[in-house]
């Protein structure tokens, strides 16, 4: 394909992607369905080139920016409080789906080997950060569950794709259980080590950073840095890619301007929308390949639905035992695990949470040519990834039946009013230190009456030219708002407040001090 055609494509390719989307959205529907039903009705449009979707470019080209924006956006107090759900779910549940669904794939699938069924059991095991994500926000669930779902999705992807790479070296050759351990440890190891070198390093040089095309040109390349040596040195780039984002999002208040964060945060969440719709509408171009080539596997049509209907019991029954025995645990086990609050109603509501996507797409076509019925699994595992996507479309009516509570708003909000006032009694505080007496003593009264906006003060200029009292404010209200944000985060070490809430106010001195900056003067951008 030409260039001109190429441009041409990504163009109609964003195009289609934003509109569908746009639409979708706005009538309510679920997005990524839809992406995949356009993608499947166009794939058969004559004329339209034949779309595959590459695994290296999946797994090294979308996978880690994309896993790197949820992570960044993704609370590492939240996950570090949930770490032992999360565990369950990302390390437990992934290892009892790949026996489960494998052995139910070896019995119904005709003459397939054992290591082949382990093999898709786990391509199908990991659940999809996207659309896991995407259903989180759209629903109010408590933020507990959302913080085991998105930290399980995060990090249930190494697993996999270490079981993935065990089960394929079975079916080349004989393997031994010690080395598959080995592997996985190996994997974890280095991946946690080659993220958090990254972080550390990229913290240091982030922070000598002013201005925020730099910053944010340096963040478009910490997916590939953290992801390509943990992989190069044997180690899970995903697991890399995961822990730099978490430990540089917990960092960036401490590392970061203003303006380089709120950059960041817009840049992150226009990249991930684009690419996590594209994978959607990319999923569906490629069902007319994926059924030429299980047509030409030789099992019938009544086969293929008996199959796929084993397979996808399987899948959600594996999920749906891990989950109560999960949950008998939290109720019945020890002390610390009863104080978790894990209910039944929460345990169940994770059970249909098992959402898939490109990541089992993207494994399925790294299984070796020596795989029995190669073709045919591919076309399972696409059955997989859409029979998901619709028990997705249920889970909103599953956590109306289970009456959740949502999430406390009011609490929230309170919490965050009085983490506010706390930070501006630190600002204020800090302020009586700055104070030499030379000030205007309006632009002082301005600060102590208000310590959140500039706007009056230079919206209602005295008329007295020599008398700079903008100027005046703002350099010390930029003081006083280090001394909050320090505040701030000294509350959040602390664990008096909900993440949510820290957040929040953090992005509300973020917007200040940023609208400060861009009033005064310019600066170049080195």
């Amino acid at each position: 394909m030409d260039p001109v055609a190429t441009i041409v494509w990504i163009v109609s390719f964003v195009l289609v992607t934003v509109t569908v989307t746009g639409l979708s959205r706005r009538a309510g529907w679920s997005a990524p369905v839809v992406l995949v039903v356009v993608g499947a009705i166009v794939s058969f449009i004559p004329g339209i080139p034949h779309v595959e979707l590459e695994p290296e470019l999946v797994l090294y080209g979308l996978l880690p920016p994309l896993l790197f924006a949820a992570a960044i956006q993704t609370s590492f107090v939240d996950v570090r409080a949930r770490r032992d759900g999360i565990l369950l779910l990302s390390v437990g549940l992934v290892a009892f789906t790949v026996i489960v669904v494998g052995f139910a794939t070896w019995l119904v699938v005709p003459a397939l080997s054992l290591a082949a069924a382990f093999a898709f059991g786990a391509v199908v095991a990991p659940t999809d950060t996207v659309a896991v994500t995407a259903i989180a926000g759209r629903l109010n669930l408590p933020r507990r569950l959302v913080t085991v779902l998105e930290g399980e999705s995060l990090l249930n992807d190494a697993t996999a794709l270490v079981a993935l790479n065990a089960t394929i070296a079975a079916i080349v050759s004989v393997v031994n259980p010690w080395a598959i351990a080995g592997d996985f440890v190996l994997a974890v190891v280095v991946g946690v080590a080659v993220g958090l070198a990254i972080g550390f390093a990229l913290a240091f040089i982030r922070k000598q950073l002013r201005a925020p095309v730099l910053d944010t040109s340096l963040a478009l390349i910490t997916p590939y840095l953290a992801f390509i040596p943990a992989q190069f040195l044997h180690g899970s780039g995903i697991l890399a890619v995961v822990v730099a984002g978490l430990f540089l999002g917990y960092r960036s208040p401490t590392i970061q301007t203003a303006e380089a964060r709120i950059a960041e945060t817009i840049n992150w969440r226009t990249i991930q929308f684009l690419l996590e719709n594209a994978v959607f509408l990319f999923i569906g171009l490629e069902l007319a390949g994926i059924l030429n080539g299980a047509f030409r596997s030789g099992i019938t049509v009544g086969q293929t639905v008996l199959i796929s209907a084993v397979v996808l019991v399987a899948l959600f029954l594996a999920r749906f035992v891990w989950m109560i025995l999960t949950t008998a645990i939290y109720r019945f086990g020890p002390e610390r695990l009863r104080e978790r609050g894990w209910n039944w109603p929460t345990g169940i509501a994770v059970s249909f949470a098992g959402i898939r996507g490109v990541v089992t797409l993207a494994a399925v076509f790294l299984l070796p040519a020596a795989t029995p019925h190669r073709e045919f699994l591919q076309f399972l595992a696409f059955v997989v990834v859409v029979g998901t996507l619709l028990e997705g479309l249920a889970l909103p009516w599953i956590i109306r039946r289970l009456r959740l509570p949502p999430p406390d708003f009011a609490q929230e909000a309170s919490e965050m009013q009085r983490l506010l006032a706390e930070a501006q009694t630190a600002g204020l505080g800090h302020l009586e230190t700055q104070v030499t007496g030379d000030e205007d003593e309006r632009v002082i009264e301005r600060l102590r009456i208000n310590a959140v906006f500039l706007s009056d003060s230079l919206e209602n200029p005295t008329g007295d030219e020599n008398t700079d009292v903008p100027l005046e404010y703002q350099r010390l209200r930029r003081s006083m708002i280090k001394a909050e944000r320090e505040a701030v985060l000294t509350a959040r070490s602390e664990g008096r407040y909900q993440e949510v809430a820290v957040r929040s106010v953090l992005a509300f001195l973020d917007a200040e001090e940023s609208a400060l900056k861009s009033s005064g003067p310019r600066k170049p951008l080195t």
